[in-house]
C-alpha cells in the first residue's frame, strides 16, 4: 500500500448521492486505488440546517452499492469543533481575524461588482473599525488577505491564479452564528487527513487559492489539486440533488445496474474507452499503477439524465 497517496471524498449529507457527486466520488476513488494509495471519506455537515436525517447512511449506502470503498472511519466535520478552535486561535494569534457585522446588502452594496455567477469581493467594510464600536448583529470573522496572487497547476484545469485581495477579498472563517466556515474546515480536515491529491468539481477551483493560502498560515503544505468539470443534464442545467431521476437511488429502484452507471462515469472521465457497464475495481485497474493523466481544458461537461 502506498500510503503517500491519500484522497477523500467530502459529501454533505443534505440528500441522496446524485450522478454529480458519483462522478467527483468515482474519480477521487481511482485516483488512489490506481497506486494503491487510500481513498478517505469525510461528511462535511457543520451547517446543521441542511443537513437531512439519514442521509449519512444513505450516502454511504449507495457509494457501497457503487463498489466506492473506502478506508477507515469516515471523518464527520462536526465532531471536529476543538480543532477548528485551535486553527482560529492561530490565525488570531498571527493578527490576521476581525469581527464583520456586516449585512448581505451592505457587502453588496460596497462590493466591487462580480462577474455572473461569481461572488461579490468583499471590500473591507469593517477591515479597520474601532473594535470597541457596539455591534448590529454577532459578528462573523474574517482574515485579512494579502495583495498577492496565489497560483496553482491544476491537473485537469491547467494553471489557475488569483489576486487574494482583488478577487477574493477578506473572507470568513467562522460565520456569526459561530458555524466555522467551508474555507477553514476543509483546509485543517485536509491537513489532519494527511490529504495528498483533492479531486472535486469545477465549482470549487475559485475556492483554491484561499485555502492554499490558508495552509501556509497555519504552517501546512497543501494537496495537489484537480478540478472535474461539473455533469450537467440534457437542458444544460447542473445536476444537482433535487434533479429529478439523477440520484443513485432512484437510478437503483428502476433496475439501473451500478456496473453500468460506473461505466458510463468512467468514460465521461476518460478512464475507460467506451460507456460499456464496468465496476469501480475494473476502472481502477485498466492502467496498472499509473498515475492518471487527467485531460486539460477545455473539457465538455458530461450529460446525464
Amino acid at each position: 500500500m502506498n500510503l503517500s497517496v491519500r484522497t477523500r471524498f467530502a459529501p454533505s449529507p443534505t440528500g441522496d448521492l446524485h450522478l454529480g457527486g458519483a462522478w467527483t466520488g468515482l474519480a477521487s476513488w481511482v485516483v488512489a486505488r490506481r497506486q494503491r494509495g487510500l481513498s478517505l471519506l469525510r461528511f462535511e455537515d457543520l451547517d446543521a440546517a441542511r443537513c437531512v436525517p439519514g442521509s449519512r447512511e444513505r450516502l454511504e449506502d449507495d457509494l457501497s452499492w457503487l463498489g466506492l470503498d473506502w478506508d477507515g472511519t469516515p471523518v464527520v466535520q462536526s465532531e471536529r469543533g476543538a480543532f477548528y478552535d485551535e486553527a482560529l486561535a492561530r490565525l488570531v494569534g498571527l493578527g490576521l481575524v476581525y469581527p464583520c457585522d456586516c449585512s448581505r446588502a451592505e457587502i453588496a452594496r460596497a462590493a466591487s461588482a462580480p462577474h455572473e455567477g461569481e461572488e461579490a469581493v468583499y471590500g473591507g467594510l469593517c477591515r479597520d473599525r474601532d473594535p470597541t464600536r457596539p455591534m448590529k448583529r454577532p459578528p462573523a470573522l474574517r482574515v485579512r488577505v494579502p495583495d498577492e496572487v496565489v497560483s496553482y497547476d491544476d491537473e485537469a484545469l491547467g494553471p489557475f491564479a488569483q489576486n487574494l485581495a482583488r478577487d477574493v477579498g477578506d473572507f470568513v472563517v467562522r460565520r456569526g452564528d459561530g458555524v466555522y466556515a467551508y474555507q477553514l474546515a476543509v483546509v485543517v480536515d485536509d491537513a489532519a487527513m494527511a490529504i495528498s491529491r483533492v479531486v472535486r468539481g469545477a465549482d470549487l477551483v475559485t475556492s483554491t487559492p484561499r485555502q492554499i493560502w490558508l495552509a501556509g498560515m497555519l504552517g501546512t503544505a497543501p494537496p495537489r489539486y484537480t478540478h472535474v468539470p461539473l455533469v450537467v443534464a440534457h437542458d444544460g442545467t447542473r445536476l444537482e440533488k433535487r434533479t429529478a431521476g439523477v440520484t443513485i437511488r432512484e437510478l437503483r429502484a428502476a433496475g439501473v445496474s451500478s456496473s453500468r452507471v460506473i461505466g458510463a462515469l468512467a468514460h465521461g472521465l476518460g478512464l475507460k474507452p467506451t460507456a460499456a457497464p464496468a465496476t469501480a475495481i475494473e476502472v481502477a485497474a485498466a492502467a496498472g499503477n499509473e498515475p492518471i493523466a487527467w485531460r486539460r481544458a477545455p473539457w465538455p461537461a458530461p450529460v446525464f439524465g
